[in-house]
């Protein structure tokens, strides 16, 4: 009798099978990202990846990290940190690069909008700071 694989155990299969695949689809799911926001399906692909690339362990000794860190990170809610990603992609001889957006055309105007502090961003900013005087 056959055994049944699911969608993802067969996809690992196959991208473990075809390094160019294996590229083509990081780039996908990178760009899906970039396109929609769609955190929890980054994530999905990028743990795709990793297990087929050997799993966490051998992939976090190829990128010289530990392999809880590399666990921590692909089993949050949240995308990896710039620094990670970059570490994860550098093990593999890839790197992260600047491109223009497809049929997008640069907006160089600057923009009548209210600027956003990207540090605090997202973060509740007291009504009200007092400061305290240095002795």
């Amino acid at each position: 009798m056959r055994e049944l694989r699911t969608w993802r155990e067969y996809l690992i299969e196959q991208l473990a099978a075809d390094w160019e695949d294996a590229i083509d689809y990081l780039q996908v799911i990178v760009e899906g990202y970039q396109e929609g926001g769609d955190t929890p399906l980054f994530m999905l692909g990028l743990r795709t990846f990793v297990e087929s690339q050997g799993g966490i362990a051998e992939v976090a000794q190829r990128a010289g990290i530990a392999s809880e860190s590399l666990s921590k990170v692909l089993s949050s809610d949240e995308p990896p940190r710039i620094d990670t990603l970059v570490t994860i992609l550098n093990a593999f001889g890839w790197q992260l690069s600047i491109e223009p957006l497809k049929g997008k055309e640069p907006d160089l105007e600057i923009s009548s909008r209210e600027e956003v502090d990207l540090n605090t961003a997202g973060e509740e900013i007291p009504e009200q700071v007092t400061e305290t005087p240095l002795p």
